[in-house]
C-alpha cells in the first residue's frame, strides 16, 4: 500500500493517463472538463434560450461521471492520501515566495497563503479570483475546450488546435508567473 501514498514517477502516471485515452479514442469518445459546464447548462433546458445549449446532453453523461470522479478522487487523495513530505519544493521557489509574501507550504502541498480559506477574507483576493474565473472561462471558450480536453485529449488525438492551444497555455503561464504574478502580490 506505501506505493498508492507514495509520488507516482511519471512513467507510472503518463501510461495509466495514456491507456485512459486510448480506450476513449477506441469508444470514441472525447474528453474535456469544460464540456461538463455545457451539459449542465443544457439539462436545465438554457438551450431553449441559447442556441450554444441546444444538444443532446444525454450522450454527454458519462464525462458527468468522469467530474464526479475527479471531485471524489481529490477528496479522498487530500484526506486520506496525501503525504507532502515526498513533495520536494526547490529552495528557490521558496525564497522566490517569500520575496512576494507567501510562507513555505511547511508540510503542506500548497501555502496557505494562496490557497487557505484566508483568500475570502481579503477584497484584493476575492476580485483576483473572480477576474482570473471570467478570464478562464473566456478562454476556455475561445479555445474551444480546456486544459486537460486540449493538453491530454487533444495531443494524444493529434489534433493541431490542441497544439497550438498548449502552446498558448505555457506561453500565458510564463507570462502570468514571471510578470503578472509579481505585481498582483
Amino acid at each position: 500500500m506505501d506505493f498508492i501514498f507514495q509520488t507516482w514517477p511519471w512513467y507510472v502516471s503518463g501510461f495509466l493517463i495514456g491507456m485512459v485515452m486510448l480506450s476513449l479514442i477506441y469508444f470514441g469518445k472525447t474528453f474535456g472538463m469544460s464540456t461538463n459546464l455545457r451539459s449542465l447548462c443544457a439539462m436545465t433546458g438554457l438551450g431553449k434560450k441559447v442556441g450554444f445549449f441546444d444538444f443532446d446532453w444525454k450522450a454527454q453523461r458519462w464525462n458527468l461521471l468522469v467530474v464526479l470522479g475527479a471531485m471524489f478522487g481529490g477528496f479522498v487523495a487530500v484526506h486520506f492520501m496525501s503525504d507532502a513530505s515526498n513533495v520536494a519544493i526547490n529552495p528557490k521557489t521558496i525564497a522566490q515566495l517569500a520575496q512576494l509574501g507567501i510562507d513555505a507550504p511547511n508540510g503542506k502541498l500548497l501555502p496557505d497563503a494562496l490557497f487557505g480559506n484566508a483568500i475570502f477574507q481579503s477584497p484584493k483576493n476575492i476580485l483576483i479570483l473572480t477576474i482570473g474565473g471570467i478570464l478562464i472561462g473566456f478562454g476556455t471558450r475561445y479555445a474551444s475546450g480546456c486544459t486537460s480536453g486540449h493538453a491530454i485529449y487533444g495531443l494524444s488525438s493529434f489534433q493541431l488546435p490542441s497544439l497550438k492551444a498548449v502552446i498558448g497555455f505555457f506561453i500565458g503561464g510564463l507570462i502570468m508567473v514571471h510578470f503578472i504574478f509579481p505585481l498582483i502580490f
